[in-house]
């Protein structure tokens, strides 16, 4: 059953508490990627149009202790929001108590109020039963629109909702939705998927759980090198995960018995050093030499994979394919982005280093979704269940 939106709502004259994500990058009290707030931003005005006041809650960075700490305050988020909104954007130093609900009843219809971060008080990571009470005298409605928490059972997302009759999903847990529960579960084919990052152990379960529905794997990144040396294959100096190689030899035979192809670097680009590199060769085949580590995919495994992805339908990626941080390394990951914002398949960005490539590379636009979920999007690809989607409500069931 699809889940309620907050189009099933009815907004006038309400107080809508939207979870949001806006755990944005700050250096020296300046935002330095906007993009999650700008990704909330159709929700917002949504609710604003239809007559409703609107209360903004978010965590930011992790805050070590309890309270109020200056370098995690929502207040660079507040000067944001009010560029945005103007002085409609009220702001709550407090997260709950009488301070707090008096802003959120004083709110006009229109109006913002953005609570301080949910994370200096001990009950929003402990899904405090007593501190979700607190936050629901805030509003009477809630919608959940910060997919990269969704996999957290934290109180704002989990708790919260659950004392709500009808919790509702907002446009952007809408989209995540529709994009990895839907599309991918009947993907046009072929459908291919392509994986990177460092480590294996990370990737492992989204590999299990989609052995059965793709039609192509394709591997990069550092956690290549754990399958190559699975393999036998002499990988240098390479990132390798010793204690993954036994799995990592298992699920290659499983994709063996499904008749899965799992496609590995034929060759690299590979370093004598990784923090100061004096020496850079391309490798003649898959093997490493002693002395040197892999840091990107090399040309020839370049054109095959952009080969294979030309033909596809359908293509899911998550993580780098090298280096890509630094442009000596960086090609893989690029063409990969390149390949996919030039084709017509339906693509598909798992979050994290792999979405900041993307738009690194200035290529967002050509890309069907990009999810906002890093943790969030690994742990729907891996088939688990998500706490802060699971406990919305259905269409057509009351709560």
């Amino acid at each position: 059953m699809a889940r309620l939106t907050v189009r099933d709502l009815s907004l006038s004259g309400k107080r809508v508490f939207i979870r949001v994500d806006f755990n944005v990058p700050i250096i020296n009290g300046q935002i330095t990627d906007e993009g999650r707030i700008i990704a909330a931003l159709p929700t917002i005005r949504y609710a604003l149009e239809q007559g409703a006041s609107v209360i903004l809650a978010s965590h930011l960075g992790r805050p070590k202790g309890i309270g109020y700490q200056e370098d995690f305050s929502m207040a660079p988020v507040l000067g944001r929001l009010r560029e945005i909104f103007g002085d409609k954007v009220k702001f709550s130093e407090d997260v709950i108590g009488e301070n707090a609900e008096n802003a959120s009843a004083a709110l006009a219809p229109g109006e913002i109020l953005l609570l301080e971060n949910l994370r200096f008080h001990p009950g929003e990571k402990k899904d405090d039963g007593e501190f979700a009470a607190a936050l629901k005298k805030l509003a009477d409605l809630y919608v959940n629109d910060a997919f990269g928490t969704c996999h957290r059972a934290h109180a704002s997302v989990h708790a919260l909702p659950s004392l709500f009759e009808h919790p509702a999903a907002g446009f952007l847990v809408e989209k995540e939705i529709h994009y990895f529960d839907e599309i991918l579960k009947n993907p046009a084919r072929p459908y291919v998927v392509v994986l990177g990052g460092a480590k294996v152990s990370d990737k492992i379960p989204v590999i299990q759980h989609l052995m059965g529905n793709v039609d192509r794997i394709l591997i990069g990144g550092a956690m290549a090198y754990s399958f190559l040396k699975a393999s036998g294959v002499n990988v240098g100096n390479s990132m390798v995960e010793e204690d993954r190689l036994e799995m990592a030899a298992n699920l290659m035979e499983q994709a063996a018995e499904l008749q899965l192809p799992m496609e590995f670097p034929q060759d690299h680009v590979a370093a004598d050093s990784f923090d100061n590199p004096k020496e850079i060769i391309i490798t003649a085949g898959e093997e490493i030499p002693d002395g040197y580590m892999g840091l990107d995919i090399g040309p020839e495994t370049i054109v095959r994979y952009e080969g294979i992805l030309a033909q596809a339908e359908t293509v899911l990626w998550n993580g780098p394919m090298g280096v890509f941080e630094d442009e000596r390394f960086a090609v893989g990951t690029l063409s990969v982005a390149e390949t996919l914002a030039e084709s017509d398949a339906t693509s598909i960005i798992g979050g994290g280093d792999s979405a900041a490539a993307v738009r690194k590379a200035g290529l967002a636009d050509g890309i069907t979704h990009i999810s906002t979920g890093g943790g969030a999007s690994l742990a729907y690809m891996s088939g688990e269940k998500l706490p802060g989607i699971e406990i919305l409500a259905q269409k057509g069931e009351e709560k």
